[in-house]
């Protein structure tokens, strides 16, 4: 052997790449967060504008018209209108286009259409007057007996 050969000879053999990456702990893929579906993107707005009584009512069985009907309080013209803007607006940056907005101009009664849900913002003494909940929200134990 020359001298060169026996300095790079080595006694115990290199650990292979293999084998040291076997030898940590491996790391856990992420799963992709699947994004947020409508209801979520419309929820969270109202969350973030300080919606008061939040209802979401599961309309499937009852008409064809929507999925779910969400019900929200504002506590002044300008705090509905701008409730209901923050939803049009999210929901547009999430990729959902909203068939259409009423009652803008006026502030007492907002609805976003958002093909899936429904999305009623209202002042208390409107939401009160017209019950939507009570309307809408027919379960087996709070139907009435019909009179003979």
């Amino acid at each position: 052997m020359s001298e060169s050969q026996v300095r790079t000879k080595r006694k115990t053999p290199r650990k292979t790449a293999a084998k040291r990456t076997s030898s940590r702990p491996r790391a856990r893929k992420k799963t992709p967060k699947k994004p947020p579906g409508l209801l979520e993107v419309a929820l969270a707005a109202l969350e973030d504008m300080k919606a008061v009584n939040v209802k979401v009512i599961d309309v499937r069985q009852l008409t064809d018209v929507t999925d779910t009907m969400v019900v929200a309080t504002g506590n002044s013209d300008r705090h509905v209108r701008s409730i209901a803007g923050r939803v049009v607006e999210q929901c547009k940056a999430a990729g959902f286009q909203p068939m259409g907005v009423e009652g803008e101009r006026d502030g007492e009664w907002v609805l976003v259409d958002l093909h899936d849900a429904l999305i009623h913002v209202m002042l208390p003494r409107i939401r009160e007057f017209y019950g939507l909940e009570k309307l809408w929200d027919v379960r087996p134990s709070q139907r009435e007996p019909a009179l003979a």
